[in-house]
């Protein structure tokens, strides 16, 4: 849990440091995600960070709230209504202080310790989720302030995150999960080699950590990255790649970044 927690917060850290700059004016950028503003993402983030919070910390009302969520049409804009009635500064400070409580409340916990959530998981589980969500969104604002979103160690955890969640990318769609393995081989941002799947699998994904991140997250289509793509499987997971819960979505179109 140390080290989740410790990326966990040097990934925010990242985030708020570039917030912390903002005028009032440009909170209201609209991102590349689904035409959501600035102000959008970060109030996304604070709600479920302070939801994950309750999880680590009170089983019974993090309960209560998934319920109510479930019974909404659009739980997604329920999720964005509090902190769009905020100024820009009164969110931040709300998302700076959802954000440190949630990671203090991860650390008391033992990572097997099980926390409720659509589907109930482990605490190291529920942090990496919310580390690949903070990451995700964090891109977005990085990406609409033409800002670069440098490569750091939290990658590791987003990549296995999104390796792990390869049969839910199909089945999330009601498509078979493909019996063949995939390799993959992704470049850390010192250097270092990060290694998942079969050493002799014909089916192969490799190249920069942030270029798979980026496409199992949904903010980039992989034909954008310079990842190298061999065998049927593995293009076919590239293009349905999904590391979140919830309904399939869908990613930006092929063309809409230039490969970094």
């Amino acid at each position: 849990m140390e080290e989740i927690c410790r990326d966990l917060f040097n990934e925010g850290q990242a985030l708020e440091d570039l917030l912390a700059g903002l005028a009032t004016e440009e909170w209201g950028l609209v991102t590349p995600f689904y035409e959501w503003t600035i102000k959008d993402e970060i109030s996304h983030l604070a709600y479920f960070d302070r939801l994950a919070k309750i999880s680590a910390t009170d089983e019974a009302r993090c309960n209560e709230i998934l319920a109510e969520l479930a019974g909404m049409e659009d739980f997604f804009q329920a999720t964005l209504t509090e902190g769009r009635a905020l100024s820009p500064s009164e969110l931040f400070s709300w998302y700076r202080t959802e954000r440190r409580e949630m990671i203090d409340a991860f650390k008391r916990l033992n990572p097997k310790t099980r926390v409720p959530w659509q589907l109930p998981m482990s605490a190291k589980s529920s942090a990496t989720a919310r580390l690949m969500e903070t990451w995700a969104h964090g891109q977005d604002v990085f990406d609409t302030l033409g800002v670069e979103h440098k490569a750091s160690p939290a990658l590791k955890h987003i990549a296995h995150l999104g390796v792990a969640t390869f049969g839910w990318s199909f089945s999330c769609r009601g498509m078979e999960v493909p019996a063949d393995a995939v390799r993959v081989e992704l470049k850390g941002p010192a250097g270092e080699l990060w290694e998942w799947g079969p050493e002799d699998e014909a089916c192969r994904i490799s190249g920069k950590a942030k270029d798979f991140c980026l496409v199992v997250t949904q903010r980039r289509h992989y034909l954008d990255t310079r990842l190298k793509i061999a065998g049927k499987t593995a293009q076919q997971w590239m293009t349905c790649a999904q590391a979140f819960a919830g309904p399939p979505a869908v990613g930006p179109p092929a063309g809409k970044f230039s490969k970094e």
